[in-house]
């Protein structure tokens, strides 16, 4: 009998279990394999190529919106209703011949002379149907008291000044003087430059204006008003005494400013409003539109120390308008090298086309009363205007009521977006964030770390600690390039954090072999560092936005259009999906709009910063001699961490890493060899250190001998010993003795007693006499000043002691009995004035109730207190010590002058407490 073959020894449930599970095998090989497709490693020749492609982008933005120029125009070319840089840089050059023309000078009489002449020229050429009137103003004395800026606690007196005023309207349109358009500009510089740029320029491309628009009036309804005052150097006199003493000036419903802080270059709008109707005519009409109202930011926040006659026509006048200011090669302002020579090709033609074309446009118009609106709608957040120029062809403007609508809109849409995605992805999505962010922390703090030590180590290396001042891309090998390494070092801790967590994420899943794992890890990694990138101008948006601060669009621009090229190119509805690399036209996509509106702002601010920091010490020696560089080298790391975040998250899983490391490294190493051997010198015959040569008669010793010297100091940060090896003439430097001018102190300088006897004459002693002194229910002092034949001088009251003044000048009353403000204890009275200004004046001082200091010194002791009154004196003079000093001056120096600078020599005195 045949047996049936025997059946197989598996089981059939068996069978179908090894079935299913080779079926199962097979389907997670299959979903491996078409992981593995997609790699999670990114060519380091990409990264290079996107690094170049920033860089490059960047550069060249920077170049396009500040760098090119138009070429000027011929009188030929421009025609007789053009405006012709040939033609004013004629104007620039006639008045720089003259020299450097203060307040007080024969040089300024010649420059008031020369302005006037060619203001009768142009109104003898103007158009048969235009009234061109032109008035020599004479100015009586006044006193102005400005309520904010750097001008707080002080009260400015002037006298014998003279401004030049042109008036431009239509002949048969008598409703025109009623409104009119002031273009100011100021004529006087400061003792130590010709004013080239500040601002002579500015002064050229009125008196063009000024011709061009005569030719045009005739269909204006409004006049033009350009004035050109003196007084502006020697804290904004000019115009508040033609504000408040002229005329014409209850006829004017806008103003324009021009200004300069540096020398040539696009002349931008850096104040605007409080009304937007003047810049928003400016940007319909201007040929080359230039403006950023981060400029005006800084400036009101008080970043910037300087004022321009703006503030009085805001503050004073109440008037609306723009403030336009040169800012290339700000390291030269107000020094020697503010010349001539160095203002570039160009600058006057941009300056002068733009301001044609919005003056014709505003002068014509019938809205032009609205433009005087300060004490309305103008002063509410919602009137005012953000303003902002893309590569200087186009100028946005809008409302902030506007602004404010979009950025909360932004905020909120953004809020959402978040909460739904770590709603869906939950507990993970949620820890992976936080660690996000905890990588953006890193960055910052890697990366202003290692930045901020370089800048700290510079004095110890370099013979100066601002080495870049002369060459100022150093700075990219000095600070952005460690500032550059802290950033990817401080974003790859946090990407290994947030991978170490990840990866016990992904442990959990089974299916997915550990070479996948590892893949989507690091692509999980990365989504979540470009992510994390939005997040942090999502908090400066919200921050901006609260403040209502105008500036807030460059956030707008860095968190929108990066998370809007990841939304449409990377972002999924399904939370299961698993990650993919971040495509590369995600970042191009996302970056082009940020780096076309505000790369090129960055650049300009790190150039700004770095000639600030030639004028840094207000106080020479009261700051550590690291602290400008510090600042520099924070600002940088600053933008590098907002800037850089999207293009960093790319780079880690690219192989760049270690060269991008390596090349880094070795710019910063070349760029500090160079500081350190002194190849790169710190300043250069054309970018000067600014170092300040005082004799000073000090006569604030009580019964005690004149004590006469030099005083040698730098408002630069960094020791002087280079400059005194050159020098010689017995100087000493250090801390050993203090000087106090009054309106600032010298805490290190140097200073030399040989041969300085010589020069000064003792009648030249400015007197504070005590005239009567009453103590009855409030003690009432009367003092009589006599500053002998100084012209400029600086007086500071004790306000411990003292809680009011009245000030006389020629027996009549300029500054009445109304409360002062103070700053550290002292209201200062600034007086100026032409070369016919009184030098007597009656001061009566009214003392804070209760004094512990009313009586006279008591009995058996000395107390060392400080003055009641100080007092210095200037005379623009040379004695045989200074002028032998200044010959052998250094090259790379140079006099720097300001409103407070003391001139070459001065004269201290003091009124004690107990007198």
């Amino acid at each position: 009998m045949r047996r049936r073959p025997q059946s197989s020894s598996i089981s059939p449930d068996a069978s179908a279990n090894e079935s299913s599970d080779t079926s199962k095998t097979d389907e997670e090989a299959k979903f491996n394999n078409s992981i593995q497709i997609k790699s999670a490693r990114r060519s380091g020749f990409v990264w290079l190529t996107l690094f170049a492609v920033f860089v490059y982008s960047s550069w060249a933005v920077y170049q396009y919106q500040f760098e090119s120029l138009p070429v000027p125009l011929t009188a030929e070319q421009a025609g007789k209703r053009g405006f012709s840089e040939v033609e004013a840089m004629k104007h620039v050059k006639e008045l720089t011949e003259l020299g450097p023309h203060p307040v007080g000078s024969d040089a300024l009489d010649l420059a008031l002379q020369y302005v006037l002449a060619a203001s009768e020229k142009i109104k003898k050429t103007a158009h048969w149907e235009v009234d061109v009137e032109v008035d020599f103003f004479h100015v009586n004395s006044g006193a102005s008291r400005l309520v904010s800026g750097m001008f707080v606690g002080r009260t400015l007196v002037y006298s014998d000044l003279n401004h030049i005023i042109l008036r431009i309207l239509p002949k048969y349109v008598p409703q025109a003087g009623e409104n009119a358009i002031l273009v100011s500009s100021h004529i006087d510089t400061v003792f130590s430059t010709e004013g080239a740029g500040d601002c002579s320029s500015c002064v050229a491309v009125m008196l063009e204006l000024a011709r061009g628009i005569s030719q045009w009036a005739h269909g204006f309804k409004n006049s033009v008003i350009f004035l050109f005052n003196i007084g502006e150097e020697e804290g904004l006199t000019g115009a508040h005494s033609f504000i408040t003493q002229h005329p014409w000036s209850s006829t004017i419903r806008m103003a324009i400013d021009l200004e300069a802080m540096g020398i040539g270059g696009k002349s931008g709008i850096f104040q605007a409003g409080p009304h937007p109707l003047a810049v928003e005519s400016f940007a319909s009409v201007a040929k080359y539109p230039s403006g950023l109202i981060i400029a005006q930011d800084l400036f009101s926040s008080g970043v910037i120390k300087s004022a321009t006659d703006f503030q009085v026509y805001k503050e004073v006048a109440g008037l609306s308008g723009l403030d336009f200011a040169y800012t290339d090669n700000g390291a030269v302002y107000h020094t020697k090298n503010d010349k001539l020579e160095l203002l570039k090709s160009g600058s006057l033609q941009h300056l002068g086309e733009n301001m044609l074309a919005f003056l014709l446009h505003i002068a014509s118009s019938s809205h032009l009363s609205k433009g005087k609106a300060m004490d309305d709608d103008g002063q509410s957040n919602h009137d005012t205007a953000v303003f902002f120029d893309i590569l200087g062809k186009y100028m946005v403007v809008y409302r902030q009521r506007f602004a404010n609508m979009l950025h909360n809109s932004v905020i909120m849409q953004s809020l959402l977006i978040w909460t739904t995605s770590l709603l869906m992805g939950g507990y993970t999505a949620a820890v992976s964030l936080v660690f996000s962010c905890l990588s953006i922390i890193f960055m910052w703090i890697f990366s202003i770390s290692f930045s901020a030590l370089v800048a700290f180590i510079l004095p110890l290396i370099s013979s100066s600690p601002v080495p870049y001042v002369s060459t100022p891309w150093l700075v990219v090998g000095l600070f952005a390039a460690p500032a550059f390494l802290g950033a990817l070092t401080g974003q790859h801790l946090g990407y290994l954090v947030l991978q170490r967590y990840l990866s016990n994420v992904y442990a959990k899943k089974k299916q997915l072999s550990p070479v996948i794992q590892a893949d989507l890890i690091k692509l999980e990694t990365e989504r979540w560092l470009f992510k994390a990138g939005s997040l942090q101008w999502l908090v400066l948006l919200v921050i901006g936005t609260y403040y209502k601060i105008g500036s807030s669009y460059v956030a707008l621009v860095w968190l929108v259009p990066p998370a809007f090229a990841y939304g449409l190119l990377e972002a999924t509805l399904t939370p299961v999906r698993l990650p993919k690399p971040l495509k590369l036209a995600t970042l191009l996509m996302g970056m082009a709009i940020p780096i076309l509106v505000s790369a090129g702002i960055f650049i300009r601010f790190t150039n700004a910063i770095i000639g600030l920091s030639v004028r840094f010490d207000r106080n020479p020696g009261d700051n550590p001699e690291w602290l400008a560089s510090m600042a520099l080298s924070i600002f940088i790391a600053v933008v590098i961490c907002l800037t850089l975040v999207y293009l960093l998250s790319y780079i880690h899983l690219s192989g760049a890493k270690t060269y991008i490391v390596l090349s880094t490294c070795i710019l910063f190493v070349l760029s500090l060899a160079a500081v350190f051997s002194g190849t790169i010198p710190p300043f250069t015959v054309d970018t000067a250190r600014a170092v300040n040569v005082v004799h000073v008669v000090d006569t604030t010793g009580i019964g005690e001998k004149p004590n006469s010297f030099v005083s040698l100091f730098s408002i630069t940060p960094g020791k002087l010993t280079k400059e005194i090896d050159q020098i010689k003439e017995g100087f000493v430097c250090g801390r050993h003795k203090a000087v106090d001018f009054v309106t600032f102190s010298v805490k290190y300088g140097c200073l030399t007693f040989d041969e300085t006897e010589g020069g000064w004459n003792e009648s030249d002693i400015p007197a504070l006499d005590v005239v009567n002194d009453t103590n009855g229910d409030k003690r009432i002092t009367q003092v009589a000043i006599d500053t002998k034949r100084s012209i400029r001088w600086f007086l500071a009251i004790n306000t411990e002691e003292i809680e009011d003044f009245m000030f006389k000048v020629d027996s009549e009353e300029v500054v009445p009995a109304d409360g002062k403000s103070s700053v550290d204890g002292w209201h200062i009275i600034q007086v100026s004035g032409g070369k016919n200004a009184p030098t007597r004046f009656d001061l009566t001082l009214f003392w804070v109730k209760n004094s512990t200091r009313q009586s006279h010194k008591m009995q058996g002791q000395e107390e060392e207190q400080r003055p009641l009154l100080k007092l210095r004196t200037d005379l623009d003079k040379l004695t045989p010590k200074a002028e032998r000093v200044l010959k052998k001056f250094p090259p790379w120096c140079s006099l720097f002058g300001k409103s407070t600078s003391p001139h070459t020599l001065s004269f201290l005195s003091s009124l004690p407490v107990n007198f």
